[in-house]
């Protein structure tokens, strides 16, 4: 019952809201003011308190960041029942720790938040998307500096493989009007999402963006209508329901320096060889976060398979998530991969919260129940 947008403040570009309150129903308030709050994870009926447990991210990312940095304070109850604030309607603080920080993406198991201030942002009435195939996914990945380096401030830059551009559009029944000589030849995609206040601007930085796409190696360059466009970008948030229904083992979101993304799929072309295992993908090109749908049914070698994936993207300077987190399924990995001195300092953490180990026990690391004592 706490879904309740309690203010909404244009001048201090914040909304209040409380946990239950949803994405799309925060994203009509706001609009009326001609104000938005930017993330958008690919399901718009998520709620802000999950959105903030887990630290959402999705496409939008590569322009403002993911929920960490939009969320300016928090009230939150703690496991013993006392509550909490920490920031507020201010966008810098030097004042102790930060606490609102450090609850967001803990995956409920310091605390409850029960109230959020979010920073929002003038709404850009005017958008356009441009799809660019490639010959390879090298091109791609070379491509995405240069198109941050230009200034354009792209809203969304994603690039989707071929395995999963085919899958896409037949899944979702998706039409892009691109002919079937370059279908042919094209081995990668690049999406890219402007927006502006100005009509004439967003004109002159598509074509812009146009022109520099045919210079960095694309085949070429589609300007696609709003409505094509629409459905392609929820074709491609849709990507980890259409791996799952293609029959995919498990879906997986590795981050890496978005430089580092063509040495990372080199090493994941080679790692299915060597694991007998189907890996298709499409990822945010703009923050290096790489989704992989994996195709291994035997357990024992996907678990292997895995470990090898994760740890190739850790080599690379990366994480294990860049969005989903870890929860349960990657725990075996995150515990057994990441620095023993990081863990038990986040041990240490959950038990000064939550000495009795009440908060989502046995996400993130197991807790010993007859001990009571998540540090264990």
């Amino acid at each position: 019952r706490m879904n309740a947008v309690l203010e909404l403040d244009p001048d201090n570009h914040t909304a209040v809201v409380q946990p239950g309150v949803r994405l799309n129903e925060l994203d009509e308030v706001t609009a009326a003011a001609g104000l938005v709050y930017p993330v958008y994870p690919g399901e718009y009926s998520a709620s802000l308190g999950g959105n903030i447990a887990t630290n959402a991210g999705g496409m939008r990312a590569v322009k403002y960041g993911v929920t960490r940095h939009q969320v300016l304070g928090l009230e939150a109850v703690l496991p013993g029942g006392e509550g909490l604030r920490s920031g507020g309607k201010f966008v810098k603080a030097s004042t102790g720790y930060d606490l609102t920080q450090l609850v967001i993406g803990s995956e409920g198991t310091l605390a409850l938040v029960t109230e959020a201030t979010l920073r929002l942002y003038p709404r850009s009435p005017h958008q356009a998307t441009v799809l660019a195939p490639f010959t390879t996914l090298e091109q791609v990945t070379d491509a995405v500096p240069r198109i941050i380096d230009s200034g354009i401030g792209p809203l969304i830059l994603e690039y989707i493989d071929l395995l999963t551009m085919s899958a896409t559009q037949s899944f979702c029944g998706l039409e892009l009007g691109i002919p079937q000589e370059i279908k042919d030849t094209a081995l990668a995609y690049l999406v890219v999402m402007m927006e502006n206040t100005v009509e004439e601007r967003l004109d002159q930085d598509t074509e812009r963006l146009s022109e520099m796409l045919a210079e960095l190696g694309a085949i070429d360059v589609f300007v696609l209508p709003p409505h094509s466009a629409g459905e392609l970008i929820d074709a491609r948030e849709k990507a980890f329901w259409m791996a799952k229904a293609n029959g995919a083992d498990d879906v997986i979101d590795i981050v890496v320096p978005r430089a580092s993304i063509p040495d990372f799929m080199d090493k994941v072309s080679a790692l299915a060889g060597e694991y007998e295992a189907w890996i298709a993908g499409c990822g945010h090109a703009g923050d290096g976060n790489v989704h992989l749908g994996i195709f291994c049914a035997d357990p024992d070698r996907r678990s292997a398979l895995l470990n090898a994936l994760f740890s190739a993207g850790m080599a690379l300077g990366g994480a294990i998530s860049g969005e989903h987190g870890i929860g349960v399924a990657k725990k075996k990995y995150f515990n057994e991969l990441e620095d023993p001195g990081k863990i038990a300092l986040m041990r240490r953490i959950k038990a000064a919260f939550d000495p009795n180990g009440i908060l989502n026990p046995g996400v993130l690391f197991d807790t010993d129940p007859t001990k009571g004592d998540p540090a264990r």
